[in-house]
C-alpha cells in the first residue's frame, strides 16, 4: 500500500498578506487627506470612524472587483471579494444608520465607480480619466464628512476646491515622472495645470500660495531628474503633510 506524499509548498504568511494588500502605495495618501482635513475641519463625530473604515476597506474591495472585471477571472479574487465585502458592508450600514442623508451621494459615486470598471474591463485602468475620476471620488469625502457632522457644505467647499487642485496636478505630475515619462504633451499640461492651480489657490486664500508654487516648482524641475518611483513616494508624501498643515491653516 502506498503513501501519497504531499508536495505541495505551504503558502508563506507574507505572501499570503500580499494577496490582499495592492501594490498600489500612492493611493493612501489620496484615501487619507480628503478624509484629514474634512474631519479636522468639521469636528469629530462618532461616525467618522465607521466612514474611515468603509472608505478604507470600500477601496480594497473595489481594486479587486476592479482586477476581477479586468482579467475576466472572478473566482480568482473571491477570497479579498469576500473578506472585504465582509468588512465595508457592516461599517458603511452602521454610517448609513446614523447619517441616512449620506445616500444623497450614492449616485455620484456610482457614476465616477462605473467609469473605473469601464477602463478596468477594457485593460486602461491607467488612463488620465480613470485618475481623475479616482482623485474626484477622494475630495468628495470631505462634502461626506460634513454631511456626517451637519456642517453646511459651503462651510467646506473652499477646503474641496483646493484638494482638486491639489490631487488633479498630483496624478498629472506623477504621469510625467512614471508612465508618461518623456512625453512633452503631458509636462506641458502638467505644468499648465500647476500654474492654473497656483493662480486658483491663491484666490482662495494667499496662505496657499507658497505650497502650491512649491509644487508648480516639482512639476517644472523633477521631470527632468530619473528618480525611482519609491523617491517620487516619498517626495508626494511630503508634499502631502504640506497640503494638509496648510490647508488646515488656511480654510
Amino acid at each position: 500500500m502506498s503513501t501519497a506524499v504531499n508536495t505541495a509548498r505551504p503558502v508563506k504568511p507574507r505572501r499570503r498578506i500580499r494577496r490582499f494588500v495592492p501594490p498600489q502605495h500612492g493611493a493612501w495618501a489620496m484615501l487619507l487627506l480628503p478624509y484629514a482635513v474634512g474631519v479636522a475641519l468639521v469636528g469629530p463625530r462618532w461616525p467618522h470612524l465607521p466612514l474611515l473604515g468603509a472608505w478604507l476597506a470600500g477601496y480594497l474591495l473595489s481594486y479587486y472587483a476592479f482586477q476581477a472585471i479586468k482579467t475576466r477571472r472572478p473566482r480568482r479574487f473571491a477570497d479579498q471579494l469576500l473578506a472585504y465585502g465582509l468588512v465595508t458592508a457592516p461599517l458603511a450600514v452602521a454610517v448609513l444608520l446614523a447619517r441616512p442623508t449620506v445616500l444623497w451621494y450614492a449616485p455620484i459615486y456610482a457614476v465616477l465607480l462605473t467609469v473605473n470598471a469601464g477602463y478596468a474591463w477594457r485593460r486602461r485602468e491607467r488612463a488620465l480619466l480613470n485618475d481623475l475620476a479616482s482623485a474626484a471620488q477622494s475630495c468628495l469625502l470631505v462634502f461626506v464628512v460634513a454631511t456626517i457632522s451637519g456642517v453646511p457644505l459651503a462651510d467646506v467647499v473652499p477646503a474641496f476646491l483646493a484638494l482638486v487642485l491639489y490631487l488633479v496636478g498630483t496624478v498629472l505630475y506623477v504621469k510625467t515622472m512614471i508612465r508618461e515619462r518623456g512625453d512633452a504633451g503631458y509636462l506641458r499640461l502638467s505644468m499648465g495645470f500647476h500654474v492654473v492651480a497656483l493662480i486658483a489657490a491663491a484666490w482662495l486664500d494667499m496662505l496657499l500660495a507658497p505650497v502650491f508654487l512649491l509644487l508648480l516648482a516639482r512639476a517644472v524641475t523633477l521631470p527632468a531628474r530619473r528618480l525611482r518611483p519609491v523617491q517620487v513616494g516619498v517626495i508626494e508624501t511630503v508634499c502631502c503633510l504640506l497640503v494638509l498643515v496648510v490647508v488646515l491653516i488656511a480654510l
